[in-house]
C-alpha cells in the first residue's frame, strides 16, 4: 500500500507521497512514488504512483523512454499539446501495461492494477491536476474537489477536509499534509516514511522546492508530537459528556 496527494493551490500545485512498499509484514523495501519531467520555460510535469509496483515501474519506465531521444518519442509526454492530452497519453501507457501483463488481457481490476495523480503546467494554459484510474480513464480536479489522495486515503483525509484553503502558501500546505501523513503512518503499518515533497509555482515553468523527509526530521517529530497533544487538549477541552437516562431495571 502507498499514501499519495496532490493539492490544487491559488499559488500552483504542492505533491507528497511515502515510499514504502510490502508484499507481507516481513517483506518492506523504500520505492519513490514521485517523478517528474520538464522543459524548462514550456511545460512541467509530475507524477505520483499508487498500486502494483511492477505496474507503476513499467509506466513511468516508458513515459520516460519515449521523452528522451527523438526517434523514441511514439509518442512522448514533452510533447503533448495540453495536460488533458498529457492525462490521456498517460492513461493509455496506463492501460497499455496492464493489458500487458494481466492474465484476461484487460481486467484493471486484476492484481495488476495501480492508481496515478498527475500534475503540471503546459505553457498556454493554468496548472492542472488529474487522478487516473487503472482502466486509463481520469478525473480533473476543481474548485469542488481540490486534491486528489490515492492509496492508503482514509486516515489521512479528515485534516484535509478540515484545513484545506485553496489560498494556503508553500509552507502550510507541507504542513498541513505532514498531519495527514502522520496520522496514515500512525494507523497503518504499510504507509511510512521517507516522504517525499515537491512544490510547483504556477507559471515558473519549473521544478520548485523538494525535500525528502525522514523519521528523524526535527520538523517532523515536532508535528507529530504536537499534533497528537493538540488533539488530546483539544478532547479535553470539550464539555463532558452526560448520560441523561436512567440506568435499566434488571430483569
Amino acid at each position: 500500500m502507498t499514501y499519495c496527494v496532490g493539492l490544487r493551490l491559488s499559488k500552483g500545485l504542492v505533491f507528497m507521497s511515502d515510499t514504502r512498499t510490502n508484499a507481507g509484514v516481513d517483506n518492506v523495501s523504500i520505492f519513490r512514488k514521485m517523478f517528474s519531467w520538464s522543459v524548462p520555460g514550456e511545460r512541467v510535469l509530475m507524477l505520483m504512483t499508487a498500486g502494483n509496483l511492477a505496474t507503476t515501474q513499467s509506466v513511468v519506465s516508458l513515459l520516460d523512454e519515449r521523452s528522451k531521444a527523438p526517434q523514441d518519442r511514439n509518442p512522448s509526454i514533452l510533447e503533448t499539446p495540453s495536460m488533458f492530452q498529457t492525462a490521456r497519453q498517460v492513461g493509455e501507457t496506463l492501460r497499455e501495461v496492464i493489458q500487458a501483463n494481466a492474465m484476461t488481457g484487460q481486467t484493471a481490476d486484476s492484481s495488476f492494477n495501480a492508481t496515478l495523480i498527475l500534475g503540471g503546467q503546459i505553457r498556454g494554459s493554468e496548472p492542472r491536476l488529474f487522478m487516473i484510474y487503472p482502466e486509463g480513464n481520469f478525473i480533473e480536479a476543481n474548485g469542488d474537489t481540490p486534491y486528489f489522495q490515492i492509496g492508503e486515503t482514509k486516515y489521512g483525509r479528515p485534516i484535509l477536509v478540515r484545513a484545506y484553503d485553496p489560498d494556503l502558501s508553500f509552507e502550510d500546505a507541507a504542513k498541513l499534509l505532514l498531519v495527514s501523513f502522520d496520522s496514515t503512518v500512525k494507523a497503518n503499518l504499510s504507509v511510512g516514511l521517507p516522504l517525499d515533497l515537491q512544490v510547483y509555482e504556477a507559471g515558473s515553468f519549473r521544478l520548485g522546492k523538494s525535500e525528502r523527509i525522514t523519521a528523524d526530521d526535527p520538523y517532523y517529530q515536532t508535528i507529530s508530537t504536537s499534533w497528537g497533544e493538540a488533539l488530546t487538549q483539544a478532547l479535553n477541552s470539550l464539555p463532558d459528556f452526560e448520560f441523561t437516562s436512567e440506568p435499566a431495571a434488571p430483569r
